[in-house]
């Protein structure tokens, strides 16, 4: 229908109870002319009843429809609603599960540190136990005397230094000594064929690093080997700065 032929619900309304009052008179006039009054009355009333049917339907299924789409309005708030608090809860859950891996990943991060500290920590003792031993067997190798002679103490080098770096390590030790293993410097009380400084230093490689010849090149090696890589490396170094 057109806009300018559509008929409001007022307008059906009005329409209908001016239909109704104009049928009642139309029927209360005939009655009277033929005198029926009863059927004038009865006539009436159905009219006026039929009216009322028409009356009722009109605003009844306008509100239905307008309920009808209230509901379905309420309804898809609610869903969307539903929707927006399930995705809330989904992110929540993500945010506090990545919390916890990241948490457990710290935790097994500080743990393998742990044990690998330990590992580390472990086989450094055990390195230097070996080292020690080592050099206590290196010493006790050679009987412990009241003296030694230079020749003596030049054997004991070539055994426990090897013939390829000997004649560096004999270079260090005549400039150092002269190959007297209790060689003392009164100035700054270096002792030993390395003089040693502090001539303590030496006792990493045994306790009777002050009577014992051979305690004192198994130190003087480990030394050269250290810090110059080998005893020639030192002797290059010591050729160039008078020390090493």
């Amino acid at each position: 229908m057109s806009e300018g032929n559509r008929v409001t619900g007022i307008s059906v309304r009005g329409f209908a109870v001016a239909s109704a009052t104009a049928v009642t008179t139309v029927g209360a006039a005939v009655g009277v002319a033929s005198g029926d009054e009863q059927g004038a009355v009865t006539d009436g009333v159905e009219v006026v009843a039929a009216d009322a049917t028409l009356l009722a339907e009109i605003p009844a299924g306008t509100n239905a429809q307008l309920h009808t789409t209230s509901l379905t309005q309420q309804a898809e708030v609610q869903s969307v609603a539903a929707d927006a608090d399930a995705r809330i809860a989904a992110q929540e859950a993500a945010r506090i599960q990545a919390a916890e891996d990241a948490n457990e990943r710290r935790a097994q991060e500080e743990r393998e540190a742990e044990e690998q500290a330990e590992r580390e920590a472990a086989e450094a003792a055990a390195a230097e136990a070996a080292a020690e031993a080592q050099s206590a067997s290196a010493s006790a190798d050679y009987s412990v005397q009241s003296s030694y002679s230079v020749a003596e103490i030049q054997q004991m080098a070539r055994e426990i230094v090897g013939a390829d770096q000997f004649q560096c390590f004999s270079n260090i030790v005549d400039h150092e000594s002269g190959w007297d293993y209790t060689a003392t410097n009164p100035s700054s009380g270096a002792y030993g064929l390395m003089q040693a400084l502090p001539g303590t230093k030496m006792a990493s490689a045994g306790a009777d690093w002050q009577t014992n010849p051979a305690t004192q090149i198994r130190w003087g090696l480990n030394y050269m080997e250290d810090r110059y890589g080998s005893p020639c490396g030192a002797w290059d170094f010591w050729t160039v700065n008078n020390w090493y």
